[in-house]
């Protein structure tokens, strides 16, 4: 039997013709003739054979037909009895309109290329969308029939890459693509006609008479295991812009587009970046946003390292539902239905191997981010220093990856993801944001969040409300709570409970008060804004940006240690430089309902590193702020307000030296508090046996503390520190009671002395419960005020003593890494050209898209990879610092059984000082009883200007609004 093809292919103007000789045959078979217009029909036809000789014509193959196993190599054997259809069947023979109705639903779509001009759709539908040959031409055109390329019937694993060329008996083994002769009608040219049917046709269709033996198939090694990805990439000449690579990408075609037809949901824009962040624009790169000539009111930065996407989703979805807020202000003269518009969102990668995976997962859902061959380490011999993907996402996900659309209010949001090649810390990323970005943009504000913190519905709102009252405030900030999770159960977590405290007293007690000062000393970076034109830096070079930006440079070995600890703060630095602007009076404010909640540190490893960098970075930058008290002073601000300044800065001296001692003065409390019980008045003559045991305790607990710090990692010590936060609790815990004791017998004894120090205790927390109350906000007092106080002693003698045994520290906690030459390079051929991979089929855009989804849906299902012997696989890297923390908590094992050993013999042979007297029936004021009065008394003067600070400034807020 002979199987040939009856329409050849004309390669050169990529146009099919059937041949002269059969034409009248095809027209009978077809039902129309070669000038019928007929859907799909052609208008001319040639004849050629694909091994050179022309055949008969033949009856073409029909659907179902059995054909015999194909031995991959071997001969192929036609059955003579191998059809389904007896031939006297008279409809065993399909017309081409009866054949095309099985593949309605089978669409071939083809892509090219990357294009940015866009096809006007009319067709378009919520949830889909096809690519036209340019591959940037969006329809959902139902008049096209297309039919997918014929598969091999070869039964090796590589189906697609592989196919036949079948005359007779002789089979021809063949891969080639478009050269293929058996493939190359099937690939469509939609520039000449809309669709094309591959036309076979057979001798006879005989009719079969017994089964055929099934012949045993040949496997060449194992069945491929797990997803096997095949990505069909081709080169396409793209024109530099600018002498910059640019790239306009289609996105997926299964992402589902609740705003059809708009270029910048239709597209996104990459761009590899080669230059530093101060030469962006001097280097010809450019944003969306001023190529459609918008305006860019605010300009929200999302920095993030290697938080995980549920952290990511709840920061970027409190993002969008608070432009969804600003689009609902229909009275403003600023924000309205096209609020939107005015809103860009920039998030920042520190280091393109540091972001976690599923993060970009979640990006590549919302259309803003597509990996690809066309990211390079080089362009042009210029090294890439970012990835830039320009995308406007008309749907949202939120914490718990669930999508929201339209329906649920979310509306477009602007989005710029840069993801650097190096991780180069947090300020660089600020630096692409202010100097490379807000410089193209001009903002009027620029707001700062961190992944894990989400805002409040209307927070960024409040915090834009504040520059648009006050012209002369140059930054703000609102409220940070800990993220309490789901009915408030992280609380149940005492570390997150005490910080929760901790923030919520800082936020109605010292925040407040500094803003009557209009000196914020830190607006957290975690969730605060400033105006951009306040940030700027004079003709000169010297401003806040610039002094800001320092500590990029000078952080490290390369300079002294106060200025390396000092810029570990570097917020605070940049909120001085603002209030003490040459020939300016710019301000700070806090506002009160601009609530972003962040997560907190929930393991005690974790939060002493957090907390080692911030003591550090917050004692040597209030340091530096007092030295420098007169650039203040040369400020453009009023006499009053430099008076007031002053005496701010006079109030943080005061408390930096108290906080010098805060470590002298606990010991203090507890060994004469503990002490005073030994009285006979108390009734408790047995005390005097335990207090010095304890007490030796207490300091051996201490100087431990000092062991555990000098030079070992809280990672490799942290049941150590567990224990010693355990052990320090129970002292606060005996403490407390001594503490209760001594006020009933100094209420009951009366007298000045005791009357001071006992209103003094009464006045500390009734202010702080009462503050509460007044801001309307009690709830902490109640959940979180009893953990606060038992890790108390953490907080005074744990974080300090690490904070400074560690000075020389001056690490963020993460490493500085270098680029990794491992995405190739593409190189300039001529005329501001070069050739780039791209992805050639839709289908490859729609894999990436898919497998992004399974990633997140199989998340919980991960698990860290082991070796044969169970245990984890790890880097050479953390095999090098696992042995380093190895050594170091040797070296501290053996010499705290070393300082035991000393302490022991010497709470042996000594005894403590008698201090039981304190609280006796004697009247009179000891040294002892002098300096706890003065402690009580100076503790209890802060808290009340705090106090009263704070209450100011809520009739201020009621008065004002």
């Amino acid at each position: 039997m002979a199987f040939h093809r009856l329409d050849s292919y004309d390669d050169s103007a990529h146009n099919y013709y059937p041949s002269h000789d059969d034409s009248d045959d095809i027209a009978d078979e077809y039902e129309y003739g070669p000038s019928s217009s007929t859907e799909g029909g052609y208008s001319g036809y040639a004849s050629t054979d694909y091994l050179g000789s022309s055949s008969a014509s033949v009856p073409r193959y029909q659907p179902g037909q059995h054909l015999a196993p194909i031995h991959t190599g071997e001969t192929l054997q036609f059955d003579e009895h191998s059809t389904l259809y007896t031939q006297s069947n008279p409809s065993s023979t399909l017309s081409y309109a009866q054949n095309s109705q099985s593949h309605n639903n089978s669409v071939s779509e083809e892509y090219f290329g990357y294009q940015p001009e866009y096809a006007a759709a009319s067709n378009h539908s919520y949830a889909s969308h096809s690519y036209t040959s340019a591959g940037s031409a969006y329809s959902s055109t139902t008049g096209l029939r297309s039919v997918p390329p014929p598969r091999s019937r070869s039964p090796t694993p590589a189906g697609d890459d592989e196919d036949y060329y079948v005359v007779g008996n002789d089979s021809v083994h063949y891969t080639g693509g478009l050269h293929d002769p058996e493939k190359a009608d099937d690939y469509n040219n939609y520039n000449n006609y809309s669709s094309y049917d591959s036309r076979y046709a057979y001798d006879s269709l005989p009719t079969p008479t017994e089964p055929i033996t099934p012949v045993e198939t040949r496997h060449f090694g194992p069945a491929p295991s797990g997803r096997v990805t095949r990505r069909h990439n081709m080169k396409k000449r793209v024109q530099l812009t600018r002498g910059n690579l640019v790239l306009e990408l289609p996105v997926p075609p299964n992402l589902v587009l609740p705003r059809m037809g708009e270029p910048e949901m239709m597209q996104t824009r990459y761009t590899a970046v080669t230059c530093d962040p101060d030469d962006f624009s001097k280097q010809g790169f450019s944003l969306r946003q001023v190529e459609m000539q918008r305006t860019t009111e605010m300009f929200i930065v999302i920095t993030m390292y290697n938080e995980d996407e549920i952290l990511f989703c709840r920061t970027v979805y409190g993002v969008m539902k608070n432009i969804q807020h600003l689009c609902t202000r229909k009275s403003s003269q600023t924000w309205g239905a096209d609020a939107w518009k005015k809103v860009v969102v920039c998030i920042v990668a520190d280091g393109r191997k540091k972001i976690h995976p599923r993060v970009l997962d979640c990006l590549t859902l919302l259309g803003v981010y597509q990996p690809g061959p066309y990211m390079k380490n080089f362009i042009d011999d210029k090294e890439v220093t970012a990835h830039l993907f320009e995308y406007t996402a008309s749907f949202g996900l939120d914490p718990n990856l669930h999508f929201k659309y339209p329906d649920k209010g979310i509306v477009p949001t602007q989005i710029i993801f840069c993801m650097k090649e190096k991780n180069q810390r947090k300020i660089n990323s600020h630096r692409w944001f202010f100097n490379a970005f807000a410089s193209v943009l001009q903002p009027n504000v620029c707001v700062l969040l961190d992944v894990g913190t989400r805002p409040g519905n209307k927070s960024i709102y409040r915090l834009w409300k504040t520059f648009d009252l006050n012209s002369n405030v140059a930054g703000a900030c609102g409220e940070i709570s800990a993220y309490k999770g789901k009915n408030w159960s992280l609380l149940l977590n005492p570390l997150v409970a005490a910080q929760n405290f901790e923030y919520k007293i800082s936020c109605i007690l010292d925040k407040p008060t500094e803003s009557l000062f209009g000196y914020i000393s830190v607006l957290p970076g975690a969730f605060s804004a400033y105006r951009y034109i306040a940030l700027q830096n004079n003709e000169k070079g010297v401003g806040p940006l610039a002094s800001y930006f320092k500590g990029e440079v000078l952080h490290g070995r390369d300079t002294d240690i106060f200025t390396s600890n000092m810029y570990l703060a570097e917020d605070r630095i940049l909120c001085f430089e603002l209030v003490a602007k040459a020939q300016s009076n710019w301000i700070l404010k806090y506002v009160k309902g601009a609530v972003g909640e962040t997560d907190v540190p929930d393991s005690l490893p974790e939060f002493i590193s957090q907390r080692r960098r911030w003591l550090n970075g917050s004692f040597f930058a209030a340091t530096y702020a007092i030295t420098h008290v007169g650039q203040i002073m040369r400020s453009g601000h009023s006499a009053a307000r430099k008076v007031v300044l002053l005496c701010e800065t006079i109030y943080n001296i005061i408390s930096i030296i108290f906080a010098w001692f805060s470590i002298g003065n606990f010991y203090l409390f507890f060994v004469v508090l503990t002490s005073s019980l030994e009285d006979e008045s108390f009734g408790m003559t047995w005390i005097k046996d335990v207090n010095p045991i304890i007490q030796y305790f207490l300091a051996f607990m201490i100087a431990a503390c000092f062991l555990f710090s000098m030079g070992n990692k809280p990672q490799a010590s942290k049941f150590k520190y567990l224990l010693m936060t355990i052990l320090l609790a129970l002292s606060m815990v005996y403490m407390s009671f001594a503490a209760v004791k001594c006020s009933i017998k100094a209420a009951q004894q009366g007298g000045s002395a005791n009357s001071v120090m006992l209103f003094s205790v009464i006045i500390t927390y009734g202010l702080w419960a009462t503050s509460s109350v007044l801001a309307f906000d009690p709830w902490h007092m109640l959940t979180s005020f009893i953990p606060y106080m038992l890790l108390s002693p953490t907080y005074i003698n744990i974080l300090n003593i690490y904070a400074f045994s560690n000075l020389d520290d001056i690490s963020w906690g993460t490493k500085q890494d270098s680029v990794e030459i491992d995405l190739g390079a593409v190189m300039n051929i001529g005329k501001s050209q070069v050739d780039v991979e791209l992805f050639s089929t839709a289908a490859d855009v729609n894999e990436i898209y898919q497998e992004a989804i399974e990633s997140l849906k199989q998340r919980k299902m991960k698990k860290v990879p082991v070796k044969r012997n169970g245990r984890p696989t790890i880097s050479a890297a953390e095999k090098e610092q696992a042995a380093k923390d190895y050594y170091a908590n040797v070296r501290t094992n053996v010499l705290l059984l070393w300082v035991v050993s000393n302490c022991l013999l010497i709470i042996a042979i000594l005894k403590g000082s008698d201090t039981s007297g304190t609280f006796g029936d004697s009247n009179s004021t000891g040294r002892v009883k002098a300096y706890l009065i003065f402690i009580l008394v100076f503790t209890t003067i802060t808290n009340l200007v705090r106090f009263i600070g704070s209450t100011f400034y809520l009739l201020v807020r009621l008065i004002t609004g």
